[in-house]
């Protein structure tokens, strides 16, 4: 008998909103999710540190690898949350994270994640939810670096950092409100 791998049933989607610790925060708790790791993508700079995509110097977008099972959610349903969580009609900035690396950006990594990306682009749009156009860009995934291990499930484990509590929590408490049928064990 033939049975598909474990990784053919998953699908992986490269997202940057901002801030990777806010984005991967909320898609830690997505059911249907089964990894998220922060990191950078999309620059000219191989093996960046954190450091020098701060600089905004690299071309690299802070974004987040979310691996999840399109059995149990879509990607169609990964971009609404990722819309909802993030402004994506601000050029290069969230908030007062502002710079290329804060860019709001969906790296694709097949002809059907282009195609439901800018379909849903065009849906937002077309629905008025934000009062601006979308400016998310929607780009073939390039290499994907992980982020270093101290910004790996970075709320998790510093949920009173000061920069967790006044940017991150909102966002988790938005999503869980927003989504709560989507939270892992509801």
């Amino acid at each position: 008998m033939n049975t598909p791998s474990i990784q053919a049933s998953r699908e992986v989607a490269t997202l940057g909103g901002g801030c990777f610790w806010c984005v991967e925060a909320v898609f830690d708790e997505v059911t249907g999710v089964t990894d998220v790791v922060s990191g950078y993508a999309g620059g000219a700079v191989k093996n960046p540190t954190y450091e020098q995509v701060c600089s905004g110097r690299t071309g690299h977008a802070e974004v987040v690898q979310v691996t999840f099972d399109p059995a149990i959610i879509s990607l169609r349903e990964i971009l609404e949350i990722f819309f909802t969580i993030h402004d994506p009609t601000t050029l290069n900035r969230q908030g007062n994270d502002v710079g290329t690396q804060y860019r709001s950006v969906i790296f694709y990594h097949s002809p059907e994640q282009q195609a439901v990306a800018q379909q849903v682009i065009r849906e937002f749009n077309a629905a008025g939810i934000w009062d601006r156009p979308l400016v998310t860009e929607v780009t073939p995934a390039p290499t994907f670096y992980a982020a270093e291990d101290y910004h790996q499930e970075y709320f998790a484990r510093n949920p009173t950092q000061g920069y967790c509590r006044a940017v991150v929590a909102p966002k988790v408490t938005k999503f869980r409100q927003k989504y709560a049928h989507r939270l892992k064990g509801s």
